[in-house]
């Protein structure tokens, strides 16, 4: 599974790809164009060859680690607060059943690593 979708350019810019076709573009200092795009569903980027990949892709049953790095988008409770993303592991079990129930856009690999946080949960790993 992709966890995180990024390069980081030669002027030291990080560019991240969050969802399917989030197309992520940044001039680079050097004059070149540089891009990320897939988010969780596939990895594409340009292809200068100077970029740096930092993405993380990792099996789903290493489920350790990929609630450390997986990062989901929230407004907070009342979605009233200020953007941010917060690592699986650190979202609330009631926050983790609510995207389950009311995102029917999530991919079949998103829906499972969700599914496999609250097992994770009811078994104490």
């Amino acid at each position: 599974m992709i966890l995180r979708n990024r390069i980081r350019t030669p002027d030291g810019t990080v560019i991240e790809s969050w969802h399917r076709h989030d197309y992520v573009t940044h001039e680079d200092a050097n004059g070149k164009t540089y891009m990320v795009d897939g988010g969780h569903d596939y990895l594409r980027r340009s292809a200068h060859g100077d970029e740096e990949d930092l993405s993380l892709v990792a099996d789903t049953d290493d489920h350790g680690f990929c609630r450390q790095h997986f990062l989901w988008g929230t407004y907070g409770k009342d979605g009233k607060q200020p953007f941010r993303r917060v690592a699986l592991a650190d979202m609330s079990t009631e926050h983790i059943k609510a995207v389950l129930r009311t995102q029917t856009h999530l991919s079949f690999e998103v829906r499972r690593l969700f599914e496999n946080e609250l097992l994770y949960r009811e078994r104490d790993w």
